[in-house]
């Protein structure tokens, strides 16, 4: 279509993009002598009843979209069958081709543009919209550094009785689709939340947490997987940040932001640490080396084939000297909640190992922490800190975050909050981010133990930051 005009009025220079239902043109509009972006509907749906309501309705509801970040919409007609919305043209690149030219932004970057489209989807929101395709190539980048977010074809009114969307249909891009809107349960505005946290991690690692082939592939990631840590891709994130995306994409919509306005003013809070006059700067950990510690295993049986017996032989010495060590590994399987409920010291020698501070493990903030009494000797078996899984449940794995690596730890496990716990994964040192992989030969158990043997070299403190168990 590139040279016709539609409308009387449009001339299509050159194509801009494409999409599944339609594609998009620079066009010049000669009646007001400007620039325009003409979306035309592909051919084959202007019969399609359904196509053509939905293509209506981004209009209708962008229309009401007044916004600094949002693309205005200017016209809307029909030519001939050919139907088309008109928009402002926004010169410049839009937020995927930014990221595959530049890789990782920088932090202050990146938080200035999720509060930006924060702030755009908040106002779609307050005025009844939800837009379920929020992803890097829907937003355009103006050149003088604002974001402007479009394409709202898929988006849907929040019904103002139930503050849902309609079930039973999955629309959206895989890569950045929330789970409930994967499952084809309802949707609203905390899909957007889940979304947006999707683009900032992007924004920050230069990819998206769940890459894969197909649609289906990712969509299942989305629903069943724990995301990726973002400190095993990138170190120099502000703990809070690395929070406020932790918490957007959690897979309960209820244990995300309530509102995309609360997000967006997280993200503002993370802005404003970053200019912290303090001259401390943004708080980082080191370089994440997270290791995978495995459980504890039976003896090898009697082999009386010497060769076989010599073969066993070095592949037990080779697990020995090699458990513990640092290896990449990223816990997988079904999150299982834990609450923090209690210190542990069954040798105590009037240390109360801050008791208060035992929520702070489980908060799903790492920049807190729960913390062990400061120790100028530390001679005793050990200390720890319970984490109630509600009911007894057959962990799989379980990871621990510390700002201060180096201390010796296992899980132990027990369906009594005082205790006794048995051992239910391996002994080792804990790096920034360790997964301890545990067994379940005792059954299912309510009740586990971080259980500290050993204080950090040099130091005197141990750190909980952050547990999360997942179950296979």
């Amino acid at each position: 279509m590139v040279g016709e005009t539609i409308g009387k009025r449009y001339e299509l220079e050159e194509v801009v993009g494409h999409g599944g239902m339609s594609s998009v043109y620079k066009a010049h509009d000669a009646l007001l002598e400007r620039d325009v972006a003409v979306k035309v509907l592909h051919d084959q749906y202007n019969g399609d009843r359904e196509f053509l309501e939905r293509f209506e309705s981004e209009a209708r509801a962008v229309a009401r979209l007044q916004h600094p970040n949002i693309v205005t919409v200017i016209d809307r007609g029909a030519d001939e069958g050919c139907q088309y919305i008109v928009f402002e043209y926004v010169a410049g690149e839009n937020l995927k081709e930014l990221v595959v030219r530049r890789g990782r932004l920088g932090v202050r970057e990146a938080l200035e543009i999720a509060a930006e489209i924060a702030r755009a989807l908040s106002f779609a929101h307050e005025h009844g919209l939800v837009h379920r395709d929020v992803k890097p190539q829907n937003v355009l980048l103006n050149g003088d550094g604002a974001t402007k977010v479009t394409d709202f074809g898929i988006a849907r009114a929040i019904d103002v009785e139930t503050g849902m969307t309609q079930t039973g249909t999955v629309l959206g891009s895989s890569s950045y689709i929330a789970p409930e809107q994967a499952s084809g349960q309802p949707v609203d505005p905390r899909t957007d939340v889940y979304s947006l946290g999707v683009v900032l991690y992007e924004l920050l690692t230069g990819d998206v947490p769940f890459p894969g082939e197909s649609f289906v592939a990712v969509a299942l990631k989305h629903v069943h997987e724990p995301p990726p840590s973002l400190l095993d891709v990138r170190r120099d994130v502000p703990l809070r940040v690395v929070a406020a995306i932790d918490r957007a994409l959690e897979k309960n919509p209820h244990d995300r932001f309530p509102t995309m306005d609360a997000f967006g003013g997280e993200l503002e809070a993370c802005l404003g640490k970053l200019d912290d006059d303090t001259g401390s700067g943004p708080t980082v950990i080191p370089p994440p080396q997270q290791h995978r510690i495995r459980p504890r295993r039976s003896s090898w049986p009697v082999i009386t084939a010497l060769v076989a017996l010599l073969a066993i032989g070095a592949i037990v010495a080779g697990l020995l000297k090699f458990r513990g060590d640092a290896t990449p590994a990223t816990a997988t399987g079904r999150p299982v909640a834990l609450s923090g409920v209690a210190s542990y010291d069954p040798y105590g020698d009037n240390h109360t190992e801050h008791s208060k501070q035992v929520p702070l493990a489980t908060d799903r903030n790492p920049a807190t922490f729960w913390s062990t009494e400061q120790y100028n000797s530390f001679t005793k078996p050990g200390v720890g800190i319970v984490l109630d899984a509600g009911s007894p449940v057959a962990v799989s794995s379980i990871r621990v975050r510390t700002d201060t690596p180096g201390f010796t730890a296992e899980i132990r496990a027990g369906n009594n909050l005082s205790g006794p716990f048995t051992a239910v994964s391996g002994s080792g040192t804990v790096a920034d981010v360790t997964t301890f992989e545990v067994h379940s030969n005792g059954g299912p158990m309510e009740y586990y133990v971080i259980w500290i043997t050993k204080l950090p070299p040099g130091s005197g403190v141990a750190h909980v930051n952050e547990v999360r168990a997942f179950s296979s």
